[in-house]
């Protein structure tokens, strides 16, 4: 079986955040990076079906050349190869044109089932799964919490709203977009680490995939929500004012 995980660098969740020159992204200079916490579920997922069921798992890495470091530790963890879809500039990408990339490097693997996070921590699009789907003609499913294998193919839980759950068989190859906390997360052992060393880590460009396409998407401006104080007084005898609070409270501020 043959599980390709799609895993994403991003900044640190406690990095200070502050705008770029240009105005339209964050500057990164002096950021800390770490793999995508819902990616790192997914790559969990991929491994625990390695384990039960025998087979490779591949990861996939699109961003610039300091995300070997992450591509690394997802080796380290237990991760057979790696592809890292090399491109330095990643403003320019929205989903669709990241998951023609992937794509396009996906050609050649056949992989059984494509694994990714259910959003990155960055953006937060959440769609880049789902047209990687598309693009690759695969059926997909998302909010996967659980995975199980069949004779036939797959069995998946999704989670829905209000506690509900949804369980669907799916045929293979398939991919899947998985929520975080589905599992606990392993550590790197020492020895794994020293074998990260020594696994295949096949680099690719845009170039060598026919370019990257025109974004659909652009970004203008990023900016800090601006933070305003307003008073409101209520009229009328306390009974009244209190009845206009509480409404205030119930459907506007949303904390009753």
């Amino acid at each position: 079986m043959k599980i390709v995980v799609a895993i994403k660098q991003v900044p640190a969740r406690d990095s200070q955040l502050r705008i770029a020159a240009s105005g339209r992204w964050i500057q990164e200079d002096d950021f800390t990076f770490e793999i995508n916490e819902p990616d790192a579920y997914a790559l969990e997922a991929g491994l625990q079906l390695k384990e039960k069921h025998t087979g490779e798992v591949v990861v996939m890495c699109l961003g610039p050349a300091r995300a070997s470091q992450t591509i690394r530790e997802a080796l380290a963890k237990g991760a057979d190869r790696a592809i890292h879809l090399e491109e330095e500039d990643l403003t320019g990408l929205d989903p669709l044109a990241a998951a023609r990339l992937m794509a396009a490097a996906l050609q050649a693997e056949a992989p059984d089932l494509v694994l990714t996070g259910l959003q990155s921590d960055d953006l937060g699009y959440g769609q880049t799964g789902p047209i990687l789907a598309e693009l690759l003609g695969l059926p997909h499913a998302t909010i996967i919490m659980e995975v199980e294998k069949q004779d036939s193919g797959i069995r998946v839980k999704r989670e829905l709203e209000d506690g509900w759950f949804q369980h669907v068989e799916m045929p293979l190859p398939a991919l899947l977009s998985i929520q975080s906390g589905i599992s606990k997360l392993r550590y790197a052992t020492l020895m794994g680490i020293k074998k990260a060393k020594t696994k295949e880590v096949k680099r690719m460009t845009a170039a060598d995939l026919g370019g990257a396409s025109e974004p659909s998407i652009t970004i203008d401006r990023v900016y800090l929500p601006e933070r305003t104080k307003r008073t409101q007084l209520f009229e009328g005898n306390p009974q009244e004012a209190a009845a206009k609070l509480v409404e205030k409270l119930k459907f506007e501020a949303r904390v009753l």
